[in-house]
């Protein structure tokens, strides 16, 4: 008898804990290793890295001995609606950059290598591969699962939900509104993101999902210590993901000014911002998040004109112009070994 998509992904790993992939730096070929030897499955991030650097960082991972594991990839959107807007608003980043010595990028339109890495997970074939900002097209994902890859689609509500299972995935990564930097939305309309997050909380999200598709359903958002694991799990998800709950353990490779900040007592709150790349993502709310809360939308160009002004304010230290992308329980992030953070986790799943 053929095993049910859910049975597949509860073999993917001994306990039901993701390490969601943190793409910029935090996650780390080391915190995937750490997960699979906690009985964990931990992702490799894909975005903003070349085809070279995923396929070396997965070379890693399998050299390490680990035998499953996931990879995420961005599914590339279109360019920006309102140029104009997005021009005005990287012009009035000057002053910003100039603070710690950079100056503002060009505000380009590109698909994140897309075609390098399907080429590169076509043939690498890790366990899950997840996808996020969108659905990849039906016949990728019928050119993954053909090699014996797991597809999963991040979505944001039910009818992200049904538009991916309809597509072919085998799971979704349900994302509720309290998870850490960007949201995994199809879409990017124009518009002030709601500060504080837009829609259902995660675990009505979950149940809404469900009603639409009876694929399986891993739950992330918030999740950062084991009464959020039960919670989800009893609301209906498979599995959970979560990554705040590691940006500051050992593994990760989080800038130690960021692993700081959330830990900081003048760091009170999160909000959803566009200021650092033109999407909604949830990070703390420093000077820069504070300031530019009209950020227009406009991914990747924002993302890509902010991108030396965040490289020298992490050079410098400077906390106020750093994107800290982290969720609603970032005071749950503990400097802990990642081992020790998935034991805590599981305690939930018990």
């Amino acid at each position: 008898m053929t095993d049910s998509p859910a049975d597949r992904v509860r073999q993917l790993s001994e306990l039901p804990i993701w390490v969601a992939p943190m793409a910029g730096g935090p996650s780390t070929a080391a915190l995937v290793i750490a997960a699979a030897r906690a009985g964990a499955l931990g992702f490799l991030a894909g975005g903003y890295k070349t085809a070279e650097t995923m396929l070396a960082e997965i070379s890693t991972v399998r050299a390490a001995g680990v035998p499953g594991f996931g990879v995420n990839v961005f599914v590339p959107g279109q360019p920006a609606r309102h140029p104009e807007a997005v021009a005005d608003y990287v012009a009035s980043l000057r002053d910003d950059a100039r603070a710690p010595g950079a100056a503002p990028g060009e505000p380009s339109w590109d698909d994140d290598r897309w075609t390098g890495k399907i080429t590169v997970l076509m043939a690498g074939r890790p366990s899950v591969i997840s996808f996020t900002f969108g659905c990849p097209p039906a016949d990728v994902i019928r050119g993954l699962q053909a090699g014996g890859t797991l597809v999963a689609v991040t979505v944001t509500d039910p009818r992200e939900a049904a538009s991916a299972a309809a597509a072919g995935a085998d799971l979704l990564c349900v994302q509720g509104p309290e998870a850490g930097a960007h949201r995994g939305t199809f879409a990017n309309p124009p518009g002030p993101p709601a500060r504080g997050g837009s829609g259902p909380g995660l675990l009505a999200l979950i149940g809404a999902a469900a009603a639409v598709t009876d694929l399986p359903l891993v739950a992330a958002g918030g999740i950062a210590d084991a009464r959020g694991v039960a919670a989800a799990l009893s609301a209906g998800a498979v599995g959970v993901q979560a990554g705040t709950a590691f940006l500051r353990c050992p593994e990760s490779g989080a800038h130690p000014a960021h692993k700081a900040a959330l830990a900081e007592p003048r760091f009170t709150s999160t909000e959803v911002t566009r200021a650092f790349s033109g999407r909604p993502a949830r990070a703390l709310a420093n000077k820069f998040v504070l300031e530019h809360a009209g950020a227009p939308a406009g991914y990747p160009e924002i993302n890509n004109a902010t991108r030396p002004l965040r490289a020298a304010a992490a050079a410098s230290g400077d906390q106020d112009r750093m994107s800290l992308y982290a969720g609603t329980g970032f005071r749950s992030a503990s400097d802990r070994p990642a081992a020790e953070i998935i034991e805590q986790l599981a305690a939930g799943a018990r």
